[in-house]
């Protein structure tokens, strides 16, 4: 059930709106001159009318019972922000140049992750486009989209999102988001863009005016739980839907994150989530092209990845916090909050083993018992990295992993998470140790609004020993002290970490051991004394090792290889890297000893 402004090539423009509690409704055309049409009321709630002689552009609202002028929930564009009238696009007419690519499996994606404000000094859709070749360059073939939909204001994460069709005025509108995706496929990379279904934010919410897309049966941490399973769900299950599918059709995206899904409470029989993994099915078959949906969730919960026959949801692949918080722990120490789960390196290989770490054992943090067993699952249904928007912003002064650890551990966590068998994900700036903080930032216009979120994000910081006051959201300084300083990717260690980036890229670009085409052969141990994780991956007769040193002091590994001769591909200690230099021959043997740096991470390869 198509909803919003659908514009028709003979001038007309046909136009839905779901209000199954309004006894009228009419739409309100505001150029060339005020129009009001009334409109119909059909099955299960849903209006409608065709309107003629409406071309692209026109600003428009519905009137509810003849009193409330309201903007359309599915606007694809809000000109003047989240209280004017909704705007007509014709998605038809942007001129594609991508016919040629026909997507990118997640298993193939190495993810950049970016929030369009802060990713340039001008923070658009175009400007972010001109640092395309960087990232192609970099080795990346994945840019991932922080959320886009209409927010308040100038300044947010895009969490705070009000208008889920919309997209953000101030990047560039949907035009603008159509340009950066196109030069994306043009360069080989695909786009993923992150999506929120979980809630909306605060102020400019006027889905309360059209129908129940909100129930008081759940809470969520931002009120409200949206209506998946409460009576009259289906339009609200059916509005997400759209959604999705619009996403794929009219913008070209390749993947949607979800955004945290443990927000999304529904006991329905058949959950929102599993239909729509079948719309999406559906939409990929009658495309031609396969499109997918990867999901935020902390639940620990395999079924989200799961196919429908084995009573799963059927979503493509899911984020694992488990991995992040493990690495973290262990580079950094800290133990507070969520971290005090980790800290071993057992639990870092058994990440890499069997995906999360908690899989029904007793969670200290949660003071209960929490996930379920992953170990059956294809390494390429996790997305792992060592840093993202949450677990940088989240912290009170936005530090980035660079400003927690030495310099040798920034290498360290690199070859952690891009050579290891699941999804990886870089976030912005971290390939040349940015120096920048990311910070959280909002930008209301209500001053009691502003005053709540100042309290909740000082309230979300008691779980931790963080000393002084977060930076104030709603300043503009808060905001353009997160921006990216590119100019740093030039200069000393910097530039040094960038090389290593790319060369870690390289390496799992090439290696046909990472491939899930073919049957794969993973091993991985820890070695508690020396303060090493070995890892292992073989296909056929190619085979990868790769050593990660957690200690502070030169450490010897006897007998590393159980047979034959191997080539070293990389030591992050090398001097090229910015390195004390290292101690590992070019070629060794089985037999041979070997010399680990501190925090150093060194891979590789049996020769034949």
């Amino acid at each position: 059930m198509e909803i919003g402004a659908i514009l028709k090539k003979d001038g007309t423009c046909f136009f839905r709106v779901w209000a199954p509690l309004r006894k009228t409704a009419a739409l309100r055309l505001l150029s060339p001159s005020v129009r009001m049409l009334k409109m119909r009321q059909e099955a299960q709630g849903y209006w409608e009318v065709l309107a003629e002689g409406v071309d692209p552009g026109v600003r428009y609202q519905y009137e509810l019972d003849e009193r409330l002028l309201r903007p359309d929930p599915a606007s694809c564009f809000q000109p003047a922000g989240v209280h004017g009238p909704s705007a007509i696009i014709d998605h038809a007419a942007f001129d594609w140049h991508d016919g040629a690519w026909k997507g990118m499996r997640p298993d193939e994606m190495i993810l950049y992750e970016l929030h369009i404000g802060t990713f340039t000094p001008e923070g658009t859709f175009d400007a972010a486009a001109q640092r395309l070749d960087d990232l192609q360059e970099l080795g990346v073939n994945a840019v991932e989209l922080m959320p886009v939909a209409q927010f308040p204001g100038e300044r947010n994460w895009g969490y705070d999102g009000v208008y889920p069709f919309a997209v953000q005025n101030t990047y560039g509108g949907p035009d603008g988001l159509k340009r950066f995706v196109d030069a994306c496929h043009g360069r080989g990379m695909a786009v993923v863009l992150d999506v929120v279904y979980n809630h909306l934010g605060p102020e400019g919410n006027y889905l309360w005016d059209f129908g129940p897309y909100f129930t008081d049966k759940y809470r969520t941490p931002w009120g409200s739980a949206l209506n998946f399973d409460d009576a009259y769900c289906d339009g609200v299950r059916n509005f997400f839907i759209q959604n999705t599918l619009r996403w794929f059709g009219d913008y070209h995206m390749d993947a949607l994150r979800l955004d945290a899904i443990h927000g999304m409470t529904d006991m329905s029989a058949v959950p929102f989530l599993r239909e729509l993994a079948g719309a999406v099915q559906s939409f990929s078959a009658l495309s031609g092209r396969d499109f997918y949906l990867i999901a935020e969730s902390d639940l620990n919960d395999p079924k989200v990845v799961r196919p429908e026959v084995r009573g799963g949801f059927g979503l493509h692949a899911q984020w694992n916090d488990d991995f992040h918080h493990a690495v973290h722990t262990l580079l950094t120490g800290e133990r507070e909050g969520y971290y005090t789960d980790f800290g071993l390196l057992d639990h870092l290989s058994t990440a890499y083993r069997e995906g999360f770490v908690y899989s029904g054992q007793y969670s200290a943090y949660r003071r209960r018992r929490h996930g379920a067993s992953s170990q059956d699952l294809p390494p390429e249904k996790f997305v792992v990295f060592c840093q993202n928007h949450d677990q940088v912003g989240n912290r009170m002064l936005g530090e980035r992993l660079s400003a927690l650890v030495p310099f040798e551990a920034l290498k360290l966590a690199a070859g952690l998470v891009i050579l290891s068998p699941n999804i990886p994900l870089l976030f912005m700036g971290e390939e040349y140790a940015e120096e920048a903080p990311f910070l959280y930032f909002v930008d209301h216009s209500d001053v009691g609004l502003i005053e709540a979120v100042r309290e909740g994000r000082t309230r979300e910081f008691s779980a931790f020993s963080w000393k002084g006051a977060p930076p104030d959201p709603a300043s503009p300084e808060t905001y353009h002290l997160s921006k990216l300083r590119w100019e740093q990717r030039a200069e000393g260690q910097h530039a040094a970490l960038l090389s290593y980036y790319r060369a870690l890229i390289g390496l799992r670009r090439d290696l046909p051991s990472f491939s899930a085409d073919a049957e794969r052969e993973i091993g991985i141990r820890a070695l508690p004394p020396a303060e090493v994780i070995a890892f292992s991956i073989s296909r056929g007769s190619k085979r990868l090792a790769w050593f990660a040193h957690f200690g502070i002091e030169d450490t010897a590994i006897s007998r590393p290889f159980p047979e034959g001769s191997w080539r070293r591909l990389i030591d992050s200690g090398e001097v090229r890297w910015g390195g004390p230099g290292t101690f590992l021959p070019e070629r060794l043997e089985a037999t041979t000893e070997i010399v680990l740096r501190p925090l150093s991470f060194s891979a590789f390869i049996k020769e034949e």
